[in-house]
């Protein structure tokens, strides 16, 4: 009588975590901060020390852009030329306290240098903003609604279709003082 054997060990995602970590130019901490999972959690994951949750693997593939079979897969996949991320996996920043969703669509790479952003303003919604690093402008189009914008003292409306360009290291608030909700794409280009 043959045996069959089956493996029923948990896949071990360490590896593959932190080889999609790294080819994203991400630290243990920014993955942290993005995924919302614990610094100290995302470093046993990567060691083999502790096998995540359902919940925090579909947080990880989220930050990552990538999907959860992907992150569960001990494969290394041959490069893509056109890479579909689905609207479920692009991270969001909820501000939900302040009236805003900030939705990261640039690849998590090229944070730190260029960043975009599609954000969402409830009515009365406002994202305030410190400075940022010396040089960093932002330039946001108004899709829809449309919105106030406040640097260095100087209020300007913004139209829907309309783009204001200006310096993002000195303090910054977007409002959508209106009765409907706005919708922007935001733009951030660090020098």
């Amino acid at each position: 009588m043959n045996t069959v054997v089956t493996n029923n060990a948990p896949p071990e995602v360490g590896a593959t975590l932190q080889r999609l970590r790294l080819a994203r130019g991400l630290t243990l901490e920014d993955l942290s901060r993005i995924a919302g999972v614990s610094k100290s959690m995302l470093s046993q994951i990567e060691r083999e020390k502790a096998n995540p949750t359902i919940a925090i693997t579909w947080r990880l593939a989220n930050a990552l852009g990538v999907q959860i079979g992907e992150l569960l897969s001990s494969e290394v996949r041959t490069a893509e030329h056109i890479r579909v991320v689905e609207a479920h996996e692009i991270p969001t920043l909820p501000g939900a306290h302040a009236g805003y969703s900030l939705r990261i669509l640039g690849p998590m790479e090229l944070a730190g240098k260029y960043e975009w952003y599609e954000l969402t303003l409830q009515p009365g919604g406002e994202l305030a903003s410190q400075a940022h690093d010396p040089g960093t402008t932002e330039h946001l189009t108004i899709v829809t609604g449309t919105v106030e914008l406040e640097v260095g003292g100087e209020k300007k409306k913004i139209k829907h279709g309309a783009t204001a360009r200006y310096p993002a290291d000195q303090d910054h608030v977007i409002r959508n003082a209106g009765k409907a909700e706005a919708k922007a794409l935001m733009v951030v280009v660090h020098r």
